[in-house]
């Protein structure tokens, strides 16, 4: 069905370099030997960001475990927040011949060189929950409604202030965080948030004592923490000498521990000096205990299970010659092309729904959170 003889020859020479995976990049839990079952539908490489999170852990497993159910082998790589590693991984799993590519990217424009050989070896490319952008070699891209999430994180903060229903006027104090600004959903999520707050920052209700308020003002660099960490306690040290910060965006969880790290080292947390409203994104196990012990406030919950099985099926319909289930075709154009989405919906978490949004859904274990 899907004749790559000639490209794979081709490709072979210049991926030469890259046959073997840096010990930091191969999946050393099963990625490398995932292959030698015996399905019958091929195999099909699967290309992660980082372990650093588990989140992403989580993914690869929901990936693999739900291509192997359809009976396809797999090769699971993490390229540990490197873009040039995560580059040669795909370059090999082309030279050694998958059947697709699911690839959940470290930086989404570095990629268009490594995807025209994936086009020359007519093998077809899932984006995952990050979308590629300038490559017109991205055949099917499965997410979340990415500007929703920000939604919800913003409007969280609008409702628990109580300016959303009208019981406080402000002004109140809110700092503003957003993703890296080599993620394409980092604009979505920021767009969503403050499509909440901006009306409020109009009023003068919600006020940005930094003055950052634009996207490029407030990104934070591969998601990081620490980066978040660092940020916050340079805008507590130049615009709250005499003030207090009463909300937080955070746009994830792992920002959120920064965020909430450098709270606590400016006496936030105290009886004088409470928390401010804290947002995050992903219900990491770290977070939701956060959220228990009344330090981070609210979580954006996404199924990440549902996700893999879409990226899965998305497989499976493309190598049987299927058009794929889609539910937006329109609002994700990569600069390139339009790339048809299968959009799941987030879900907000706080500690009044926490049990029963991801540990009766057997997202995580109770016991976990212990």
């Amino acid at each position: 069905m899907r004749n790559r003889k000639a490209a794979l020859s081709a490709i072979a020479a210049a991926a030469s370099l890259a046959l073997t995976l840096s010990a930091c990049g191969q999946d050393s839990d099963g990625g490398s030997e995932s292959d030698k079952g015996d399905a019958k539908g091929g195999t099909v490489g699967i290309a992660m960001p980082t372990k650093s999170s588990e989140r992403w852990i989580a993914d690869g497993a929901n990936v693999e475990k739900n291509l192997k159910a359809a009976g396809y082998k797999t090769k699971l790589a993490y390229g540990e927040d490197d873009p040039d590693t995560q580059v040669s991984q795909i370059e090999n799993m082309i030279t050694q011949g998958v059947s697709a590519l699911i690839i959940a990217a470290i930086d989404n424009k570095s990629l268009d060189n490594v995807l025209q050989q994936a086009k020359e070896a007519d093998i077809p490319v899932i984006s995952y929950d990050r979308l590629i952008l300038n490559s017109p070699n991205v055949d099917y891209y499965a997410s979340f409604d990415n500007e929703k999430v920000g939604e919800l994180q913003g409007g969280y903060i609008v409702e628990k202030l109580g300016l959303k229903d009208g019981s406080k006027k402000g002004p109140f104090n809110v700092e503003l965080f957003a993703g890296s600004n080599d993620d394409n959903n980092t604009q979505y999520f920021f767009k969503g948030a403050m499509n909440a707050l901006q009306p409020y920052i109009d009023k003068k209700q919600i006020v940005v004592k930094s003055g950052q308020t634009k996207l490029n003002q407030v990104t934070t660099l591969r998601w990081d923490g620490g980066t978040a960490q660092k940020r916050m306690d340079d805008l507590l040290t130049s615009a709250y000498k005499s003030a207090k910060v009463d909300a937080v965006l955070s746009p994830y969880d792992g920002i959120s521990i920064g965020i909430l790290s450098a709270l606590k080292s400016d006496d936030y947390g105290s009886k004088s000096k409470p928390l401010p409203i804290v947002t995050g994104q992903d219900a990491e196990v770290a977070s939701v205990k956060s959220i228990i012990a009344d330090q981070q406030t609210q979580t954006v919950y996404k199924d990440t299970r549902k996700l893999a099985e879409v990226a899965a099926n998305m497989v499976d319909s493309v190598l049987k010659d299927k058009k794929p289930e889609t539910n937006d075709t329109k609002t994700y154009d990569n600069g390139a092309k339009v790339i048809p989405a299968y959009l799941l919906d987030p879900v907000n978490v706080d500690k009044s729904n926490y049990k029963e949004v991801v540990v009766d859904s057997g997202y995580i274990k109770e016991s976990d959170l212990k």
